[in-house]
């Protein structure tokens, strides 16, 4: 490990020599990820995206992508593009990435099951914005807004996430 790392621990993601508080995902930390289980994946992962939207907060990085109108993310297991960005108006299952919450106004997507996705091993592996302190997420990992802004700003594509076992 690495201090430019994201590392999981019992109080939080240590990064660059401090320690962001967190949410996982309300089914805990899990070794066999599955669709809809609510387990935040062990292993380690990377970052391969960002998104935001721009009509809310100016561009975190340069290699940011703005979060369209039309943008949703994939989860429906019977989909091809299953665990991926797709576009509305789309028939399978998905996520509208553009949420009236400000949830997923900045998303660093992870590599979790991506690019090649194995049906049914979970989809969207996210960092993004807590709804509150520590209330649980469907598997990602959240941060109060101006952690995860500033965690956006240091990283780079590749950046690993390692969440141990604990």
């Amino acid at each position: 490990m690495t201090p430019g790392d994201l590392v999981l621990t019992p109080r939080g993601v240590r990064f660059q020599g401090r320690v962001f508080p967190c949410a996982i995902g309300k089914g805990g930390l899990s070794r066999v990820k599955q669709e809809g289980d609510g387990a935040t994946p062990v292993g380690l992962h990377h970052i391969v995206g960002m998104l935001y939207r721009a009509d809310r907060m100016p561009r975190p990085a340069s290699w940011a992508r703005p979060i369209g109108p039309r943008d949703l993310w994939s989860d429906d297991a019977g989909d091809d593009a299953y665990n991926h960005l797709v576009r509305a108006p789309y028939p399978y299952s998905h996520e509208a990435l553009r949420r009236a919450d400000p949830l997923y106004d900045l998303v660093l997507i992870t590599d979790w099951n991506y690019p090649t996705a194995i049906p049914g091993k979970g989809s969207a592996i996210f960092l993004h914005q807590w709804r509150r302190p520590r209330y649980p997420t469907e598997g990602c990992i959240a941060f109060r807004r101006d952690h995860l802004r500033w965690i956006a700003q240091q990283i780079a594509p590749g950046t690993r996430v390692i969440i141990p076992a604990v």
